[in-house]
């Protein structure tokens, strides 16, 4: 197996040479090309060579993460954000990270996310439109999402997207045509990122798009028919929440 390239920006120490530690421990297909403690120094080892896969912290002594993508815009290397707060990541999946990891970072989701990276460089034009268009119109909600499974990288429009059920950590995409995909995300996060697009949280394992609700059935404690022919539960502490959703709509 080839080694990926590898350039880590974190402005702490110690956290650096953890995650140094742990690449060369829990991924030895990773070849550390150099490390940044700043957007600025990161900048100028970017524009002497792009790495397949960069490590990047999001809080940065001179600005953050976020302020190094705007720079490169067309940046071809692939995003693994490392950062110790979760407070970020919707702003990091609309920026079409292939991962989110959180300190002290997990060795096996360490192991996944590079996984994820080597299926996103075989699949990389439409991860790259994404990354390309939340650069470009920061403010302006998505309307298409970049969906990592083991084997492949779904690109789909949000509209699209029926519902999503939680899998233990995982989730299930539901499609308008039938298509199911499995993520390796947990819902909470999907959550968080679909808020917007009205999609609402009707139990603990299941995420709706309000655009696919046909009908609310009261009886059998409650649940909801969807226009795919689905039928999804409705749990006690949100019956009051769907019900005022719905006839509002």
């Amino acid at each position: 197996m080839s080694k990926l390239s590898a350039l880590l920006v974190e402005d702490m120490p110690q956290a650096l040479q953890v995650l140094q530690n742990d690449l060369a421990e829990y991924c030895p297909d990773i070849q550390i090309m150099g490390t940044a403690h700043s957007v600025v120094e990161a900048a100028k080892q970017l524009r002497q060579q792009v790495p397949d896969v960069l490590f990047l912290d999001i809080l940065l002594g001179d600005g953050t993460g976020f302020d190094l993508l705007e720079i490169f815009p067309n940046l071809s290397a692939r995003i693994i954000f490392v950062t110790a707060s979760d407070e970020y990541a919707v702003r990091a999946f609309r920026f079409a990270a292939v991962d989110y990891l959180l300190k002290p970072v997990d060795p096996t989701q360490l192991q996944a996310a590079v996984a994820r990276v080597r299926t996103q460089l075989a699949h990389p034009a439409e991860s790259l439109d994404l990354l390309k268009e939340t650069i470009r119109r920061p403010e302006h909600l998505p309307t298409r999402i970049s969906l990592h499974t083991q084997e492949r990288i779904v690109v789909v429009d949000i509209n699209q997207i029926v519902r999503c059920e939680a899998d233990g950590n995982n989730t299930w995409f539901v499609l308008a045509s039938g298509e199911k995909v499995f993520v390796t995300r947990t819902l909470k996060q999907f959550e968080q990122l679909l808020s917007q697009h009205q999609f609402v949280r009707v139990h603990q394992s299941h995420l709706l798009n309000l655009a696919y609700i046909r009908e609310y059935v009261k009886k059998d404690g409650g649940y909801l028919k969807l226009k795919n022919g689905e039928i999804a539960p409705v749990s006690l502490r949100k019956k009051a929440e769907v019900v005022a959703l719905l006839e509002n709509l």
